[in-house]
């Protein structure tokens, strides 16, 4: 698609942004009605079980990886020009961050994505949840725990002043992430057939999974034939939940990806949940867990942005095989894993998980 007459029509920023929004509707529709949440899925493997949430996760993930690793082949997307390959990544931070975040979204039960999600169908926990989130990541990003998260996060740095592409770190050809992802694919279509997923959840999961291809692809594109530079990123939700919080703030806002983004995600996830009759609202059973929740927003918060990336910040990240966004993702889930042992398990073990 020749991008050149509609930017030249609508402006580069404005364009941008109407990508962001776009992949952002993508993604919300998608993830509503797939129910894709990655803390069910850790939650379910922490519990000794591979169920129909891993499944669903399992293929966004495959799915994203395939469409990625199938761009940069046909030559739709090269992930070197990624701000996320072409700066230094942080391996403390991945670690220590991503061990926050986990533990974050098993105590507010969502992790950012979802808690978007949540929140367009009415659910005021996510809403508050959510807005914890974003204030925490921008006080992280440019506020008063910046310095903080800077000193951790350059505890320990990948070396060369660039991140780290996992197949180059173990020696192994970058062809090889798409027999990965095709792999993930069959494992994640054995588990939906075990556990009987209807075809609806499968689209829609896989949904997920081409959002993150499908920013990708836009905006290397339109970095391509822009006069400004334009950030080459995808969906992830930390730093554009700061973004899009000043952007309300500030007095001379400007349009990029970020912007549409998060909006475009609210929109698409109420539009998703008004067809299917799901809109309800929803607020919290008690003190007890509005401060559980709470505090495992501002977890989230502080450690998405030393991470890298939320949850989906961390996949996108994995599907152009970033190392520090691979490790990131592991501790997530050793993060998740560790609170749901100690904190849900206790005491109630055998119960199904709750999303």
């Amino acid at each position: 698609m020749d991008l050149i007459p509609i930017v030249e029509t609508l402006g580069e920023n404005n364009v941008e942004a109407l990508m962001g929004l776009i992949v952002g509707m993508v993604f919300g529709i998608a993830a509503q009605r797939s129910s894709f949440c990655l803390r069910a899925a850790t939650v379910e493997f922490a519990r000794g079980r591979l169920g129909p949430r891993m499944a669903i996760w399992l293929l966004t993930f495959s799915t994203a990886v395939v469409w990625v690793q199938g761009a940069q082949s046909l030559g739709l997307f090269r992930a070197d020009d990624s701000r996320l390959m072409a700066v230094s990544g942080s391996w403390s931070g991945a670690v220590i961050g991503g061990l926050m975040f986990g533990a974050g979204m098993v105590l507010a039960r969502g992790c950012s994505g979802r808690l978007l999600v949540l929140a367009a169908t009415g659910n005021l926990r996510s809403v508050i949840a959510g807005l914890v989130f974003a204030l925490v990541a921008q006080m992280s990003l440019h506020g008063w725990l910046a310095p903080f998260r800077t000193w951790l996060a350059s505890l320990w740095t990948t070396a060369g002043g660039r991140n780290v592409h996992l197949m180059d770190a173990l020696g192994l050809s970058q062809n090889l992430g798409l027999w990965l992802g095709v792999a993930s694919a069959f494992l994640a279509l054995f588990l939906a057939y075990r556990h009987k997923l209807t075809w609806t959840s499968l689209i829609f999961a896989s949904g997920v999974g081409f959002a993150v291809a499908l920013g990708w692809i836009a905006t290397w594109t339109l970095a391509q034939i822009a006069f400004e530079p334009v950030n080459v990123t995808s969906a992830t939700f930390t730093g554009p939940s700061a973004n899009t919080l000043m952007f309300f703030l500030e007095p001379a806002p400007r349009l990029r990806f970020d912007i549409g983004l998060v909006p475009g995600v609210v929109l698409g996830a109420f539009l998703a949940a008004l067809f299917a009759k799901e809109l309800k609202w929803q607020g919290y059973d008690g003190a007890d867990a509005m401060r559980r929740s709470l505090f495992g927003a501002a977890l989230m918060g502080f450690g998405g942005m030393l991470a890298g990336g939320c949850a989906i910040g961390s996949l996108t990240g994995a599907s152009v095989f970033a190392a520090t966004a691979w490790l990131a993702l592991l501790s997530m889930w050793i993060g998740a894993g560790l609170t749901d042992l100690l904190v849900d398990q206790r005491g109630r073990r055998g119960l199904p998980v709750a999303v």
